[in-house]
């Protein structure tokens, strides 16, 4: 899954990594290291601009609320759970599947966090036979430092409680595509393990190489079967991940020392 992530970069530096076109200076974003669902997030999506002459998608950096709320749904009180959509059924899943056809982004980050789960004491919760323990948070990102690129959706949703010209009568909300965690040794893992990231978790985001990005935003592509050949994960060997301060698992804390490596797991905690 993905349920917290750091992103620190910039518009002009994702500007010149995600050749973006156009963005709002009054949209610009201040660096997170601990993003949390229904924070506002920067997404990349090609799509036309807003009383343009033509349809001609342009390549935008939009500042969108993380927790997808259908363009269906009476009220947005679900978006908070809505904050990842599994690679397996997006294309079929009644809150997913019009905007996996027609409203595709990516979703940058600097790397993403995860809590160690492993497997006995996932068991032994499921029973109700042990109470959960602190677990230890590691920090997951590309090996070579580049941006980690998530595949994800975005959707419109109007509020009908309120005027044409309110600021606030459309939201515009995004999910991170999520596909099963890779078993294949890490580029670089920590000396005890874990050795590869289903040792952390199950899932994990999808990532996408660049070699995908113009695909994936592009949305005159609208055949299911057709964008699900993008949903394969990426090539084994690109991500690294090591320990962090179990600060992260409060929202309340935010800043770069949440990236620091620790040399091992902190004391008490599982793995």
């Amino acid at each position: 899954m993905c349920g917290r992530y750091a992103a620190s970069r910039g518009p002009e530096d994702l500007a010149g990594v995600f050749e973006i076109e156009k963005w709002e200076p009054e949209e610009v974003l201040a660096p997170d290291y601990n993003v949390a669902p229904t924070k506002e997030v920067y997404a990349v999506l090609d799509r036309p601009l807003k009383d343009a002459d033509g349809p001609q998608p342009v390549r935008q950096l939009r500042k969108l609320k993380w927790g997808l709320v259908p363009s269906w749904s009476k009220t947005p009180e679900g978006g908070a759970r809505m904050i990842n959509a599994r690679a397996e059924t997006v294309h079929e899943k009644p809150s997913y599947r019009r905007a996996f056809a027609a409203r595709r982004c990516i979703i940058p980050a600097d790397g993403y966090y995860e809590w160690v789960t492993a497997k006995d004491e996932r068991e032994l919760e499921v029973e109700g036979k042990k109470k959960r323990q602190r677990k230890q948070p590691y920090f997951v990102l590309p090996a070579d430092g580049s941006v980690f690129a998530m595949a994800g959706l975005y959707e419109f949703w109007r509020d009908r409680t309120l005027p044409d010209d309110h600021p606030l009568a459309w939201w515009v909300t995004c999910s991170v595509i999520t596909t099963e965690a890779e078993t294949t040794p890490l580029a670089v893992a920590p000396a005890d393990g874990p050795y590869a990231l289903a040792d952390i978790h199950p899932r994990m985001p999808l990532m996408l190489t660049p070699d995908r990005w113009d695909a994936w935003l592009d949305p005159a592509r609208t055949d299911p079967d057709d964008l699900r050949e993008l949903l394969a994960p990426p090539p084994a060997g690109l991500m690294r991940a090591y320990p962090v301060s179990t600060a992260v698992s409060n929202v309340r804390n935010n800043g770069p020392e949440l990236l620091k490596e620790l040399e091992g797991p902190e004391e008490g905690t599982l793995f």
